[in-house]
């Protein structure tokens, strides 16, 4: 299942392409929970299916916000840069290092971010 090596220059599937969690992915899943729980963190981070449904740029990052009358959630496209939208609610592993002498490390890179005054899971404000 999956791709064991993700670098931040590796495309994403599309989500027609993108395989779900299986029956074959249990060892995986039960690890997964182990280690949320160990560390206290099995009700703050769950999984999400990497995938793409268009290019986004490196100076670039989706954003999430969301009408709770509506009852509606929109993600798009903007400026990294510019956003005002800057809580991470969503990140995908990367690996580091590893070439001219380098240590091979892990990282987090940000693949979706929103803000509370949008509207974002724990505000108090409206959304936008």
């Amino acid at each position: 299942m999956g791709n064991p090596t993700i670098s931040p220059d590796r495309a994403l599937p599309s989500f027609e392409e993108a395989e779900g969690l299986g029956p074959q992915d249990s060892p995986f899943v039960r690890d997964l929970v182990a280690v949320l729980e160990k560390h206290g963190n099995l009700d703050r981070f769950g999984l999400c299916l990497l995938h793409d449904h268009f290019p986004v740029a490196d100076d670039e990052v989706l954003v999430e916000t969301h009408d709770v009358a509506a009852r509606t959630l929109s993600i798009q496209v903007e400026k990294a840069a510019t956003t005002d939208h800057t809580r991470p609610s969503q990140w995908r592993f990367v690996k580091t290092g590893g070439t001219g002498g380098e240590p091979e490390g892990q990282a987090c890179q940000v693949i979706l971010q929103c803000t509370p005054v949008s509207g974002c899971p724990g505000s108090t404000g409206t959304a936008s």
